[in-house]
């Protein structure tokens, strides 16, 4: 008996550990999905490659395991870039396979030609094209193990026409399953100096101000219980990148995040882990932070380190890499103490800007500001207790305005636009932490422009019957209202609407009513706290649109802390 190339890539996969995949089929690829699926795994059909790209790169940062999405050939391919480049930049796994055209029919103008190989490769890690069917298996096997290898990120295979529909006995294909197993890329823990340990220990032993900053990078690594333990024997004062949310409870007595400015201006040795010293964390430089500052920098990629040029670096996992720190710091315990100038500083300064935050939250505010629904959103979630949902959250000052007022208590808990501040991931990360982590409801808060980007894809949650609940601020347009200032309204297209404007009063509630889920329009505290109410026990897919003034907002480009 023989089996083709879509049977072996299928098989190849489900052996070497994939549970799900995302993606859109067609020609050439539809047979490998169908495949996959009789093999267990579960795929996930989405509308969009763009979509089936950023729910697969989640899904990697979720579980740990390569995200592997499909699409066809050509235009395919390209939308996948979406997805594969998120993943590099955010440093996810994950892995895109696209069929190509036949082999033999390449320059000649096949149906969606396209060189993917080139079109992959700054997006990728690695990118390999199986030129005979004998070769998927350890294709397969190279993009899972290099998604995975050193600093996470996409790979990309390509499987072309003639391939996927040459023949192989079942026996030689098991030989070339085996082969490939045998081959694989083990991941062998980077070993740590213990004079480097010593000195990174020392430094925070004898700092006056010392910091602790983590973010996504320690999420992806579980490196929580190592961080509680190391906080808390230390006393040092914590701050997460937005991502970072949750790895220790934000209501921690430690935590930073509402005395940020003050955090991170002053510090004098700060200890980063699985956070990059880029653009979030304004480049490690002054006049965020103190010319003087210290760093000692955790990171999984030797390339980083060397690049950001630390006072001190260390090359590992950030789970491993804390371990080892905690393990020397309990032979010569030390603990700053909560009457420590510091931590008091850091405690007063956050006290007072949370009491000035909540004196504003407390207020109804109607037609909605973002503050309003925001707080009631918060109290609904902090009310489902554990497990905790998955807040995906994207958009401008939604985004920006919720990362202040939501609340994470548990690890990888939240995803927003990530370190490339990308919109239109909201659906599909929805889908992902859906299907990674099934006992957890899914809560995405999305400004209307962001939701626009993948907002057909309440039809897969409907399809799926997935537990997720998005809530969509609906101010009219990007950022609100018509912004533009009097000088900017003239020539031939004047009386257009404003480059930021959508149609006033959007029914998107009516979206996934028209595939059978459930909608709500809310516009007061009653009705919102009454579908969040609704929506949560029922975890079914369902849309809550929230009218909000279209000039409660503003003009949002990169995060702002004011804190």
């Amino acid at each position: 008996m023989e089996i083709d190339g879509n049977t072996l890539a299928a098989r190849s996969l489900a052996r070497f550990g994939v549970r799900h995949m995302f993606g859109v089929v067609g020609i050439p690829v539809t047979s490998l999905a169908n495949r996959a699926v009789s093999l267990g795994i579960r795929f996930i059909a989405f509308h969009n490659e763009q979509s089936a790209g950023y729910a697969a790169s989640a899904y990697g940062y979720l579980t740990g395991r390569p995200g592997v999405f499909l699409t066809v050939s050509g235009p395919g391919c390209v939308h996948g870039l979406a997805g594969l480049s998120n993943a590099a930049v955010n440093t996810w796994p994950a892995v895109m396979i696209s069929g190509s055209c036949d082999q033999a029919d390449a320059g000649r103008g096949d149906f969606q030609e396209l060189d993917q190989i080139e079109a992959t490769k700054p997006f990728s890690k690695l990118s390999v094209k199986a030129t005979n069917i004998s070769e998927i298996p350890s294709c397969v096997g190279r993009v899972l193990d290099w998604a995975l290898s050193g600093r996470p990120g996409g790979c990309y295979l390509d499987l072309p026409t003639d391939v996927l529909h040459q023949k192989v006995s079942e026996s030689h294909a098991e030989r070339l399953l085996l082969e490939a197993e045998k081959n694989r890329n083990r991941i062998e823990p980077s070993v740590i100096s213990n004079s480097k340990i010593e000195e990174a220990v020392s430094l925070l032993r004898h700092a006056e101000r010392p910091l602790i900053v983590f973010g996504k990078g320690a999420a992806y690594a579980r490196a929580e219980h190592a961080l509680t333990k190391l906080v808390e024997a230390t006393g040092i004062p914590f701050l997460p990148t937005p991502m970072g949310k949750g790895l220790l409870p934000d209501t921690h007595a430690l935590a930073a995040t509402a005395a940020r400015s003050l955090a991170i201006g002053k510090c004098d040795v700060a200890l980063v882990v699985g956070a990059r010293l880029n653009w979030l964390l304004h480049f490690g430089e002054p006049p965020k932070w103190s010319k003087d500052v210290k760093f000692i920098l955790v990171d999984v990629s030797e390339d980083e380190i060397e690049l950001r040029k630390p006072h001190l670096g260390l090359v590992g996992d950030a789970k491993h890499v804390i371990e080892v720190l905690n393990k020397e710091i309990k032979d010569d315990p030390f603990c700053l103490g909560s009457t420590h100038p510091w931590v008091q500083a850091i405690s007063n300064k956050a006290k007072e800007n949370f009491a000035k935050m909540e004196v504003q939250l407390a207020k109804d505010v109607v037609p909605f500001n973002f503050l309003t629904p925001l707080r009631i959103i918060r109290d609904a979630i902090k009310a489902l207790g554990s497990p905790a949902p998955i807040v995906v959250s994207e958009g401008a000052n939604t985004m920006d305005v919720g990362r202040a007022v939501l609340v994470q208590t548990e690890p990888r808990t939240r995803l927003d636009a990530g370190t490339w501040g990308t919109m239109g991931v909201g659906l599909g990360y929805c889908i992902a932490a859906a299907v990674a982590s099934p006992e957890r409801l899914v809560v995405a808060v999305e400004g209307d422009s962001g939701f626009g980007f993948s907002a057909m894809e309440v039809e897969t949650l409907v399809r799926y019957q997935l537990p997720v609940v998005v809530i969509v601020f609906n101010n009219g347009g990007v950022y609100g209202g018509d912004r533009r200032r009097p000088e900017e309204r003239d020539g031939p297209h004047k009386d257009d609407p404003a480059p930021t404007d959508f149609v006033p009063n959007a029914g998107y509630h009516a979206l996934i009513e028209a595939f059978g889920g459930k909608g709500y329009l809310v516009g007061t505290p009653d009705e919102l706290k009454s579908a969040l109410s609704e929506s949560f026990s029922a975890r079914k897919p369902a849309v809550v649109n929230v009218v909000i003034d279209p000039y409660a907002g503003s003009e949002s480009g990169r995060m702002q802390h004011k804190n």
